[in-house]
């Protein structure tokens, strides 16, 4: 019976999950998103798993699977909520995923640089994209938006396996490597798990590591070594035809390991350097030969590289709280492993590959701004080693290697070693973790919420929106045109090969000025010049204007005026309306 006890507060949080996704309403979403809507039982139900998880992994009686439960209980109740809560997919960008996809599969093939401009990007990075066609066609649905709501938590399950690969290189004590997979989850808030390329070349990411930090720099037949540099280099394949800053941080990392002299082995890291200039010179030289001179003004603008453009700054009080709530949330992080570094001596000199894994990504801030995300990417890549080193923080004295396994029978970690001491590790045993690391660890799952779900009002599309959309698409000719305020609204790229777009608020400051002064007398010109049989059509949604009023771009009396001025123009005739939108085309001038 005692064996079972870990499966108590399991099995309540669990239940409390699940009434808590029964009692809550998002059909209303405030400038919180999902934090002021989630019923009161959902922070119970966190409470009670960080606790459970906490006792447990710390009790050498218990079997190693339980902690292994607790994290995909809470995966689960990280990743699992909103598919469950809305009826459906969050993000307009994995909608436009899914039309990438649904044109793969209707024409067999996606378009060239010279036809579709920066939608180009998709046919010289398609690793993905086929491989989801694949996938569509093997479990026989009509489109991946059949299941693409459940993607964050199949994508969060397999960063598992190299995490702990990784994690157990540098040691055997299952406390610190699962209570550092548990940070890794709930510091990984980015939001690189949505149905993207990056979710999955990110765990693909994870698994080169795994290989090298495994299979390299240790002694070996040359004939084993080749085997593990064929599967590494398949990894880095797959990487390279399906994203395009995730071979970077992968260089850059694999270089810093590469100076250290257990990992000197510069196999992994010219392989990589060859398959990534093999893809750039060849499929993916049309679109880099555009980008370049960008690329190049931004390399060493490290000012320019991290601050946020115009629509992507949070405001209002809602988002501007759970924007700080991320930050602290990473902050915290960082500040962990800090403390952990000097806490724990013997792992720090035993786990540098982690420190360095968690350093290389830095000077890629130097390197480009990746569209306002490089600082968002560069934490996610540092997370895998500074969460290993947040856990030491959080943990006693972690034991070499040749004591872990002893450590566990016996039921404790081993009398301290003789030697200077940092002051971190002079504290009290009872002061230090009996109360303030389970704490601090329950602090850092609960701000997981805010800064994942904040954004829900932006994210969250209704099904009205959809199908108003849906209808847009179902009656628009070859060659029209679609003008939004923004890109944030459901199938925005749907059949994107024969329907332009136009989002003005994308525009200069003092054209979108001109429009809001006058909206249908600005937006009537622009739109004339769509030749039939195509037709010119506006479209405002609720995404559109949540995404507006919390990124800083237009107010709600200017989006108003905007709808107001479209409506009582005698140019444009209403098509459709419901509650999440409304639909207008241009009508031919006379």
């Amino acid at each position: 019976m005692a064996a079972a006890w870990p499966a108590v507060p399991l099995l309540a949080a669990l239940a409390l999950w699940v009434y808590a996704v029964r009692h809550t309403d998002v059909s209303a979403l405030d400038d919180y998103g999902l934090v002021s809507a989630l019923h009161p039982t959902f922070w119970a139900g966190l409470a009670v798993l960080t606790a459970g998880f906490w006792f447990t992994v710390r009790d050498p009686r218990r079997r190693a699977g339980w902690p292994a439960a607790y994290v995909l209980g809470l995966l689960v109740i990280e990743r699992a909520t909103q598919a469950v809560l809305y009826p459906t997919p969050l993000y307009a960008w994995a909608w436009k995923h899914d039309a990438v996809i649904d044109h793969l599969l209707t024409s067999g093939g996606l378009q060239s640089a010279d036809r579709l401009g920066d939608m180009a990007v998709y046919d010289q990075w398609p690793g993905f994209f086929a491989a989801q066609a694949a996938l569509v066609r093997l479990l026989g649905v009509d489109n991946a938006a059949m299941y693409m709501a459940w993607w964050p938590l199949v994508s969060s399950v397999l960063l598992l396996l190299p995490l702990l690969l990784i994690y157990r290189t540098f040691t055997e004590d299952r406390r610190l490597i699962w209570t550092a997979v548990w940070l890794f989850c709930v510091g990984n808030w980015v939001g690189q798990d949505y149905f993207s390329p990056q979710s999955v070349a990110f765990a693909l990411h994870l698994g080169v590591l795994a290989v090298v930090l495994r299979r390299y720099g240790r002694p070996g037949g040359r004939q084993r070594q080749a085997v593990w540099t064929v599967l590494l280099s398949v990894l880095v394949i797959a990487i390279v035809v399906s994203h395009q800053l995730t071979p970077g941080m992968l260089v850059v990392t694999l270089l810093a390991l590469a100076f250290t002299r257990r990992h000197r082995d510069w196999v992994p890291l010219v392989t990589t350097v060859v398959i990534f200039l093999a893809w750039c010179l060849t499929a993916a030289l049309p679109f880099l030969s555009a980008a370049m001179p960008d690329m190049i003004r931004s390399v060493g603008d490290i000012g320019a590289n991290v601050e946020t453009g115009y629509g992507s700054t949070p405001t209002g009080t809602g988002a501007v709280a759970t924007s700080w709530a991320a930050r602290l949330l990473s902050g915290s992080v960082l500040l962990l492993a800090l403390a952990g570094v000097p806490r724990q001596r013997t792992l720090r000199q035993r786990a540098l590959p982690l420190l360095l894994v968690a350093a290389a990504p830095l000077p890629m801030f130097a390197a480009s701004s990746y569209g306002s995300e490089m600082i968002f990417r560069v934490l996610m890549f540092m997370l895998p080693g500074a969460a290993f080193f947040a856990a030491a923080a959080l943990l006693p004295r972690v034991p070499a290697p040749a004591t872990d396994a002893r450590e566990t029978e016996r039921g404790g970690p081993p009398a301290p070693a003789p030697g200077r001491r940092s002051p971190l590790s002079s504290l009290p045993p009872l002061r230090y973790a009996a109360w303030l690391s389970p704490l601090v660890l329950l602090a850092g799952t609960l701000a997981f919420v805010p800064s994942y779900s904040g954004k829900d009002r932006v994210n969250y599309f209704p099904p009205g929106e959809v199908a108003l959309v849906r209808q847009l698409f179902d009656q628009a000719p070859d060659d029209s045109l679609v003008v939004a305020a923004n890109r944030n609204y459901p199938l925005a790229y749907e059949q994107y090969w024969r329907v332009d777009h136009y989002w003005f608020l994308e525009d200069t400051r003092a054209h979108v000025d001109d429009i809001v002064r006058d909206p249908a007398a600005v937006l009537a010109r622009d739109m004339a010049g769509v030749e039939a049989p195509g037709r010119a059509y506006f479209l405002l949604t609720q995404g559109q204007v949540a995404n507006s009023e919390m990124n800083g771009q237009l107010n709600t009396a200017q989006l108003r005026r905007v709808r107001e001025s479209v409506a009582d123009s005698p140019r444009f005739e209403r098509v459709a309306r419901n509650s999440a939108g409304v639909l207008y085309v241009l009508k031919p001038a006379s």
